[in-house]
């Protein structure tokens, strides 16, 4: 064997490192609960990475070099870590997803289940990433995705070190090598494609690697006092900037990463640092960094529960309790569960009843998916509910729908070629929504449809949507289309609410460059927890369905300020609201069934609710004759 591999550092129990975990799963935790005052709190990730990189690389070195490392042990450890806690986790997932979830959104939990139980809900997730997927604050499973990248790193990972210690080559250099050419992809990607960037193990080893790299090099590194003060303390200043300066809007990992996996290096690296032996090895850190897997795997589905239990808005109050109650089941599970699994004296009966445990929990997610999320859970007035979906055909995603994490062009079906007036639809994909409504008005009006809409993708020029960082260079796109193009009508839709500068200049920009009316349509009620859920309420609370018109939508308060910005420079606007809403509330179902609700979830509308805007206001759209009352029409 070659000597680097003995360069590993002693396997003797260091509480810096449950500190290090602490600080982790404490950032981790403080950006779910609280986004606004932890913004860059998603590092905590990052330093999990870099920790797990560190200790399972200096052990497997450890191994190879006594000539003792077994794939079948490594696993059968790996098992014995991860699986208790997990099982139960996603046990307690599936029972309140069946108590409290709608059947779509149960089946989408389900198939998160599926996914977390067979490691790959990363890649799940990445497939998800997209206008049809339920958002990712109510995504209870959403966390797991780190679990996915870190075992799908471990499949591998020790197979490499095998086979390097079989070359007798350096593990430092192969780390070194493998760590650079992931961190250059992760920079090359991450402009063109953020959120396979994000989620694909090939983007992300690097960060395990800094870890590998730190302990295949530990008897090069300097132990003095001063320089591990020094290393420690450019190590917590690395880590606090990361945490207080970055945010959901950086594209990360990226370049960003480096610091928190920098910071977490030279933490490792300096155990007799000062910091390290009184405040990350002291007691209350060490105990949380502990129980700091089984308190990262209940944090974030209890928030997520919480919310959809009340209906609403979790308070300080109320998020703080849940972060007290997740300390105390993540002490529990660790107790009673990771306990007498992972320690004592490993059997085979051990490990293949946590197999077997993982493939149930797996096989009950696959079949709860197929029963399309078990609407028989529902009580029958409102087990329509499971029949409201999203016709992605008729949006036609993908074509002229684009999800910009994935897809740059437009289908050449976008445009109803010799059909007049054109109307020209540009917008997010609420705008996507009205073509269902406007499919079914060409039954009767004359008219063609351009469709050119982007998820996540206001209309407005020259502006950097959060979240959406390929929004200002498809805005372009568009509106050079709509040169080439020459509507006769631009329709400009979205979730109002921000950039409204930028919209107007999308206007003056069409109507300097183009011939073309311009008509701006304000954005639809808002239902807070997505208007299937408003339903849901309504019937525990008052034992009925909903009725008609409801007030638990949120009226837009920019379409006072739009009509005034934009008609000045000649656009004409058209409010959704007006069409929605009367004194009454606003509309919560076209129909007598809980199938013929108004929208699918907080501001996309259904089929019905589609055809019932556009009925309203299509004549005002193509002629500016007075519109409709949606009282009349209804």
């Amino acid at each position: 064997m070659d000597r680097p591999i003995l360069s590993s550092p002693s396997n003797r129990y260091r509480p810096d490192i449950d500190g290090l975990r602490a600080i982790a799963v404490l950032l981790v935790m403080n950006f779910h609960a609280f986004p606004e005052a932890m913004p860059g709190g998603f590092i905590g990730v990052d330093i999990f990475f870099v920790i797990s990189g560190f200790l399972i690389t200096g052990i497997i070195a450890r191994e190879l070099d006594q000539q003792r490392f077994s794939l079948l042990a490594f696993y059968s450890r790996r098992i014995r870590r991860i699986f208790p806690a997990l099982i139960v986790v996603l046990c307690a997932t599936l029972v309140l997803g069946w108590m409290w979830m709608l059947p779509a959104a149960y089946a989408q939990l389900s198939a998160d289940v599926f996914a977390s139980a067979a490691f790959f809900s990363n890649i799940a997730l990445l497939l998800q990433s997209g206008y049809f997927d339920i958002e990712s604050a109510r995504k209870p499973l959403l966390h797991l995705w780190s679990l996915g990248i870190e075992e799908q790193f471990y499949l591998f990972w020790p197979l490499i070190l095998m086979l390097v210690a079989r070359l007798r080559l350096s593990i430092l250099v192969a780390a070194s090598v493998i760590g650079v050419a992931s961190f250059t992809l992760n920079v090359a990607l991450i402009g063109s494609n953020p959120v396979a960037t994000f989620y694909l193990p090939f983007t992300r080893a690097w960060e395990l690697l800094a870890g590998a790299a730190l302990a295949c090099s530990w008897n090069q590194i300097s132990q003095t006092g001063a320089a591990s003060n020094l290393r420690a303390g450019v190590g917590l200043l690395l880590i606090a900037v990361a945490a207080g300066f970055l945010d959901t809007q950086r594209a990360f990992p990226g370049w960003w990463a480096v610091l928190p996996v920098a910071g977490s290096a030279l933490l490792l690296s300096a155990p007799a640092a000062w910091c390290c032996r009184t405040l990350l090895a002291s007691r209350p850190l060490a105990w949380i960094g502990l129980i700091s897997y089984p308190l990262y795997l209940w944090h974030w589905p209890l928030l997520v529960f919480f919310g959809l239990i009340k209906f609403g808005p979790l308070t300080l109050l109320e998020r703080e309790l849940i972060l007290v109650l997740s300390f105390v089941l993540a002490w529990l599970t660790y107790r009673f569960i990771e306990i007498p699994f992972r320690f004592g004296r490993p059997s085979s009966l051990k490990i293949a009843g946590l197999c077997s445990g993982m493939a149930v929990i797996a096989a009950a997610g696959g079949i709860v998916v197929q029963g399309r999320g078990f609407d028989f859970r529902l009580p029958p007035e409102i087990r329509g509910l499971a029949d409201v979906q999203t016709d992605a055909s008729k949006w036609r995603v993908h074509e002229c729908l684009l999800d910009l994490s994935q897809e740059m062009s437009f289908a050449k079906s976008c445009v109803d070629r010799d059909r007049h007036p054109l109307v020209f639809v540009w917008g997010d994909s609420t705008a996507g929504a009205l073509m269902p409504g406007l499919r079914k008005a060409q039954e009767t009006h004359t008219f063609g449809i351009a469709q050119f809409t982007s998820n996540s993708c206001i209309p407005a020029l020259n502006a950097d949507i959060k979240g959406t960082p390929n929004c200002r260079a498809i805005n372009d796109q568009i509106l050079a289309l709509v040169r080439e193009i020459r509507p006769d009508i631009v329709l400009l839709h979205g979730t109002w609410s921000q950039h409204l500068d930028n919209v107007a200049e999308t206007v003056a920009a069409l109507k300097k460059q183009t011939n073309a009316r311009i008509v701006v349509l304000g954005a639809v009620p808002a239902w807070r927890r997505g208007l299937p859920s408003e339903v849901l309420r309504y019937f525990m609370l008052h034992h009925g369905l909903i009725p008609p018109r409801s007030s638990g939508a949120v009226l837009s308060n920019d379409d006072a300020i739009m009509r005034a910005k934009l008609v000045p420079l000649g656009a004409e606007f058209i409010s959704a609201s007006d069409a929605l809403c009367n004194a009454d509330g606003c509309l919560a179902r076209i129909g007598d069934k809980a199938s013929d609700i108004s929208a699918s979830d907080q501001v996309h509308l259904t089929e019905k609710g589609s055809v019932f805007l556009v009925q309203s206001i299509i004549d005002q759209v193509l002629d500016r004759r007075t519109p409709q009352s949606p009282n009349e029409s209804q």
